[in-house]
């Protein structure tokens, strides 16, 4: 690996302190797990950018220690459970989630909806809890997903707690592309709703990230006032109409997130 694929894949990182191997460990993992179907040596290889001697080496070592698994038949390589020890490991130990179980748990006996918390990643936001309602997507129950801050309640939530050159940042790293017919793309209209959660202390979506949902995220933020994560409230769009929405659950989610930012 160069210094300049190391610049490129690493950003900011001094590329003399950089373990190449770990990074192409790292790369095959996460190559695998976006996959969503078992990948081959070749296909490892090609997504690692490496030959597939060096593939199997690097798939072997990971089988070893757990972090794949041989797919039904032994024709590819799935995440294994050993990745599942890890999402643990980080969950245990992050503060703010333990704080905000007890108070999500509360607001899911409140709402009757689904709640989540996700955590601010830049141009991303990663789901950390997530309580389920009476109806659900199976993608929506899962912990660890990511989605675009930009479409996103508790993404613009936490984009109106930055200044707008940072907000241009993070527009400017995005793929602004549509994840539904209603997924708003256009840097104007973007803004134009990261200044009004600034307005109203939350954000709200309607199918942008799935159709027939509508969500409502409030921003949790730090000592400096920089968001860290938010909460989430999400229902369907057959039973709530916007106004009835905003009205109902807009003031418990800004509460909920209150209680957990410092």
């Amino acid at each position: 690996m160069t210094d300049d694929e190391t610049a490129r894949l690493l950003p900011g990182a001094n590329p003399k302190l950089v373990l190449q191997t770990v990074v192409r460990a790292m790369r095959v993992l996460e190559s695998v797990g976006r996959s969503g179907h078992p990948l081959s040596l070749a296909e490892i290889a090609a997504a690692v950018g490496t030959d597939r001697s060096a593939a199997q080496r690097l798939a072997h070592t990971l089988e070893m220690m757990g972090y794949l698994e041989r797919a039904p038949g032994g024709n590819g390589f799935l995440p294994g459970r050993q990745a599942l020890d890890r999402c643990f490991s980080y969950l245990r130990s992050n503060a703010l989630v333990e704080r905000a179980t007890p108070i999500l748990i509360e607001l899911r006996k409140e709402v009757k909806e689904r709640v989540d918390l996700s955590l601010f990643d830049g141009p991303s936001i990663v789901y950390a809890v997530r309580m389920q309602s009476k109806r659900e997507n199976f993608y929506a129950t899962l912990i660890g997903g990511r989605l675009p801050t930009f479409f996103t309640s508790g993404g613009r939530a936490m984009l109106s707690l930055l200044p707008d050159a940072e907000v241009e940042e993070i527009l400017d790293q995005s793929v602004l592309e549509k994840y539904t017919p209603r997924t708003i793309t256009d840097r104007a209209v973007i803004r134009e709703r990261i200044e009004r959660a600034r307005r109203d202390g939350y954000a709200l979506v309607q199918e942008e990230g799935l159709m027939g949902e509508i969500a409502l995220g409030a921003a949790i933020s730090d000592a400096a006032g920089r968001p860290i994560a938010a909460v989430h409230i999400a229902g369907s769009l057959s039973e709530w109409g916007e106004p009835d929405f905003r009205d109902r659950f807009a003031p418990l989610a800004m509460e909920a997130a209150a209680a957990l930012s410092r």
